[in-house]
């Protein structure tokens, strides 16, 4: 003998165990695509933010007449893992005086006498030649050596810069990456130098 029949007036169909309604697969299969692409697309854009490169915006004017107020740039972050920045690198780093990021040149590297007077850098006693332009005055700085495993950051626009005459030599891991790429506006794309 087989199980009960169904009333005679039911409205709904007969349903088998372990079968999913229609709408209920559709949406079992959109959750399941959404899980498939769109995870593993955060995921590698995460990846990419933290070790590779990132966005970021240029805030305020201390780096003019190299990057301007609210410019967006590439910082790719693979180059210092690889070698120590370098003399003239444009690095973003990690603000020393409170949160946020700063964009600033690297002036002066480990172990070298660095002094700014009357906007221009001396180096080892020695004035640096500064191919990048910049608009010299703002603060002077009495001679000063540079840890190890740090380095001596400036804006290229000395007047209007909180930089390394303030918060002192930045410690190499306190920088997030170097700046590489302008992206916006589009009519100033090019790379940073």
């Amino acid at each position: 003998m087989e199980g009960p029949l169904p009333p005679l007036n039911s409205s709904e169909p007969e349903r088998k165990p372990g079968l999913v309604p229609r709408a209920g697969r559709f949406l079992l299969r959109l959750v399941r695509e959404i899980v498939e692409t769109v995870l593993p697309a955060l995921l590698i854009a995460l990846l990419i933010n933290l070790f590779l490169a990132q966005a970021t915006v240029v805030e305020g004017q201390s780096m003019e007449p190299t990057l301007h107020d609210h410019e967006r740039v590439i910082v790719e972050k693979v180059s210092y893992r690889l070698h120590p920045p370098r003399r003239g690198d444009v690095v973003v780093l990690r603000n020393p005086g409170g949160e946020g990021l700063l964009i600033k040149r690297v002036v002066a590297l480990p172990g070298e006498e660095v002094a700014v007077q009357e906007g221009h850098v001396i180096i080892d006693g020695r004035p640096l030649e500064e191919p990048w332009s910049v608009q010299v005055g703002g603060a002077d700085l009495p001679p000063t050596t540079v840890p190890p495993d740090h380095v001596f950051v400036l804006g290229d626009n000395r007047p209007h810069s909180n930089d390394s005459r303030t918060f002192g030599p930045v410690p190499i891991d306190q920088i997030v990456g170097r700046a590489w790429l302008i992206y916006w506006p589009l009519d100033q794309v090019g790379r940073v130098d």
